[in-house]
């Protein structure tokens, strides 16, 4: 089953085609695709050391010729502030063998996502996410602020979506539950600048090796943005304990906390009913951040 209507399907077979014509240094180099929940490209190794990334969504050649080289920008970026291992930009393809857009290519990095090894009971790999989000914090946005487009500005500007994502959760979550929490959320006041936030730190998004934090991917979202955008992670990723720890280790106060926990609760509301048949896993993690962020604390 397809995630998007607006879905273009590509295969092995046109992705080494695609190499064949553009990049022949690459020839003969095994093509496999990267089994994933992700929701935006579809993604092929390329040998060892690459990875193709092929968006999913069709869109105006132009357009998403301009998204990849802004994100290929803010992911060389990401990788030169990042404490741990983040892909970086090597190529841009053109449209061919079928497939109507441009796409990407960028380094490999070696491990598991934590969809797939779940880190939320480690207070080490806290420790080091709480590292991650500082050491992105601390990088300089040079005069930039937020775009205006996504999650990362004003929660109240999201209320359309939420209200949309109410009336399709009817009969899959407790919506009068959920409203209430939202117009609680809504009017949580802003108080620090834009910082540098990688945007979407979900498990798909995370590698883990052993305990730890192995790296991170999709960094083309690196920007300007809420302090507390990136603190999703913190009920995405980390149970209680752990989140705690992550608190801890970050310094955040109360009202920093609580827009975080406004960030995670927009975000899970969107994947549980979209992604409800289409991609279990994503619909999945939505209920568990939900139910995270509905939990008593401490």
């Amino acid at each position: 089953m397809t995630m998007h209507d607006d879905q273009v399907d590509v295969t092995a077979e046109t992705v080494a085609a695609l190499i064949r014509e553009q990049f022949t240094e690459w020839s003969g180099k095994a093509i496999r695709l990267v089994p994933s929940t992700g929701t935006v490209n579809a993604i092929f190794r390329i040998g060892d050391g690459l990875s193709a990334r092929f968006p999913l969504r069709l869109v105006d050649a132009a357009e998403a010729l301009a998204t990849l080289e802004r994100e290929a920008r803010a992911g060389a970026e990401l990788a030169q502030v990042s404490p741990v291992p983040a892909p970086e930009p090597v190529a841009l393809g053109q449209p061919g063998a079928g497939y109507p857009m441009p796409w990407s290519v960028q380094t490999w990095l070696p491990g598991t996502v934590a969809f797939d090894a779940d880190p939320s009971g480690s207070d080490a790999f806290a420790e080091d996410l709480a590292g991650f989000v500082a050491a992105l914090r601390g990088a300089d946005t040079r005069g930039r602020a937020f775009g205006g487009e996504g999650r990362g500005g004003v929660l109240a500007h999201h209320d359309d979506w939420m209200a949309k994502c109410f009336a399709q959760s009817e009969g899959l979550l407790d919506v009068p539950r959920l409203r209430r929490l939202w117009s609680r959320f809504r009017e949580l006041p802003r108080t620090g600048a834009d910082v540098m936030s990688h945007g979407d730190l979900i498990p798909g998004n995370v590698l883990v090796a052993g305990d730890r934090l192995g790296g991170v991917l999709d960094t083309g979202g690196f920007g300007p943005a809420d302090p507390a955008l990136d603190l999703v992670s913190a009920w995405h990723l980390l149970r209680q304990g752990p989140r705690n720890v992550f608190r801890r280790t970050l310094g955040c106060d109360d009202l920093e906390w609580e827009r975080g926990k406004a960030w995670a609760f927009q975000q899970a509301m969107g994947v549980v009913w979209y992604y409800a048949e289409s991609n279990p896993t994503m619909s999945g993690m939505g209920r568990r951040t939900l139910d995270r962020i509905l939990e008593p604390a401490d």
